[in-house]
């Protein structure tokens, strides 16, 4: 991958087969949204990527949707998945996220991370805008989200069940303007 996909702490690649080991998902957000990921089940590779995939909407037309692996500079560890799913080609609207587990949180990997996607799907693949949706009791994922610019669009109360209890998603946007206007472009090489 070129200079774009690299910063200052991580670098973003694609997912290998051998990542599965060292992948730090188990027990994420994303596996209370996997019908087929069971407490004492065993995990496979096969199955978390089918179901992170129908998540990302990657079985959707057009093949636009992608998921990469968030890779620590200093020691190559993985940090987490970050993905672009969700496509609505007609409207140029699509979702993205990333996953990083709780020791590794708070060390900027995120922040980098999104950028060059952002970016990516903003002046490579001309879409209009990003979308997340963050858990409202996690203050640190709006947090997060505002710094590339996200503004708040709304909240879907009681929207999700676990944990025995059913919790609020905050919805935020960027536009690409809103993007364009508060970040630096991309060396050209």
């Amino acid at each position: 991958m070129s200079e774009m996909w690299t910063g200052e702490e991580v670098r973003l690649r694609g997912v290998g087969p051998e990542d599965w080991k060292g992948f730090p998902w188990p027990g994420g957000p994303e596996h209370r949204r996997c019908p087929q990921r069971r407490p004492g089940r065993a995990a496979t590779l096969g199955g978390e990527l089918s179901c992170l995939d129908r998540r990302a909407g990657r079985t959707s037309a057009g093949g636009e949707a992608f998921r990469l692996v968030i890779e620590a500079l200093a020691d190559r560890a993985l940090a987490g998945p970050v993905t672009v799913g969700e496509v609505g080609r007609r409207a140029g609207r699509f979702r993205t996220g990333t996953g990083i587990p709780h020791g590794l949180r708070r060390r900027g990997c995120a922040a980098e991370a999104t950028e060059p996607v952002l970016t990516h799907v903003f002046t490579e693949r001309l879409y209009n805008k990003c979308e997340v949706e963050v858990y409202a009791f996690n203050d640190s994922s709006p947090a997060l989200c505002r710094g590339p610019g996200f503004v708040d669009e709304g909240r879907l109360r009681r929207h999700e069940f676990f944990t025995g209890a059913y919790h609020d998603v905050v919805l935020l946007g960027l536009t690409a303007a809103g993007h364009r206007d508060g970040h630096r472009r991309p060396p050209v090489r």
